[in-house]
């Protein structure tokens, strides 16, 4: 009996599967436009990357290039400029990641915390508002805030018998303006991932810590900030794996030569050898060097998260 009740499950099985996918045929259909997404620009590419490790020239195409194995890895890691690259990129990227989810979080919890709509709402959108301004855009209100001729921030250092600092000009300051007009663009985006991770949380606790008496700042310490830890972890997970990434649309607008010694990072470079220059397997090389250390962090991270705090990216 159990031999022929098996195939008859075997034989249900696709069709049921059909069902239930037909079922849920919307979910499917939105689905089905990031994962073409994901298949046309992130995994078809890769089948090029193997000119990371060949001797790549248009006139023969990916196939028949020759290969030499991993001889533009070691050019990129000998070169005079890898300690440099490797200490810019990972500085901003740190940097970044250190001040800018502080920031998003304690806006986050004031805005969950402000008992006023309006006051809520008009900061919300001031705060929002930045992320969709392109780093063009932005390098304007810059040059018009730091500009050291007549800049509004140097006009006040002027007027309280300061010097003007050349701040996108020195790189004292440089990587300064950075960070902050990085985290000042990305916070308020940023805090909607948190503020929801918030408006999760079972409003029963903190009903019953007012009972019980805690102040506000006792409820936050001990109900919102660990309700939202699992959050924090995915999202630090998330940026772990982009470590990397320091930034080139931002850097691209705002560094220039005086300043090449504390700007230049992983993406400019790669941008100058792979476009300007043509050094596409070059190019390729450390674009792969890149994803092979992103993936190396964010599994390392999540193994460490998981023991840590029970909660990780998977």
């Amino acid at each position: 009996m159990s031999s022929l009740a098996v195939p008859g499950k075997v034989r249900s099985g696709p069709a049921r599967t059909l069902r239930v996918i037909w079922r849920h045929r919307a979910i499917y259909v939105m689905l089905a436009a990031p994962l073409l997404y994901f298949l046309v620009f992130r995994y078809a590419p890769l089948w090029n990357a193997q000119i990371a490790f060949k001797d790549f020239s248009p006139i023969d195409g990916v196939m028949r290039s020759p290969w030499i194995g991993f001889r533009h890895f070691l050019t990129f890691f000998n070169s005079i400029y890898f300690g440099q690259l490797i200490r810019n990129t990972l500085g901003y990227s740190l940097a970044k990641l250190l001040v800018g989810m502080p920031v998003a979080i304690l806006l986050a919890l004031g805005l969950a915390e402000t008992a006023s709509r309006r006051l809520r709402n008009v900061v919300q959108t001031a705060s929002y508002l930045p992320h969709f301004l392109s780093w063009v855009i932005m390098y304007g209100i810059l040059l018009g805030l730091l500009s050291p001729g007549d800049g509004l921030i140097n006009d006040i250092l002027k007027r309280v018998g300061l010097q003007p600092i050349a701040f996108l000009t020195e790189p004292r300051w440089f990587p300064v303006v950075v960070v902050v007009s990085d985290v000042w663009k990305e916070a308020g985006w940023s805090a909607i991932i948190f503020l929801a991770g918030l408006l999760g949380i079972d409003t029963a606790l903190y009903e019953a810590a007012s009972v019980e008496g805690a102040s506000r700042m006792q409820r936050i310490r001990w109900i919102s900030l660990p309700g939202i830890l699992p959050v924090v972890v995915v999202i630090t997970l998330l940026r772990l794996g982009n470590i990397l990434d320091a930034g080139f649309q931002q850097i691209f607008v705002l560094y220039s030569l005086p300043v090449y010694s504390v700007s230049d990072i992983l993406d400019t470079w790669i941008y100058r050898s792979g476009v300007l220059d043509f050094q596409l397997s070059l190019a390729s090389a450390v674009g792969l060097f890149k994803g092979v250390i992103g993936l190396a962090l964010i599994v390392t991270a999540n193994r460490l998260a998981r023991r840590a705090t029970g909660s990780g990216l998977y």
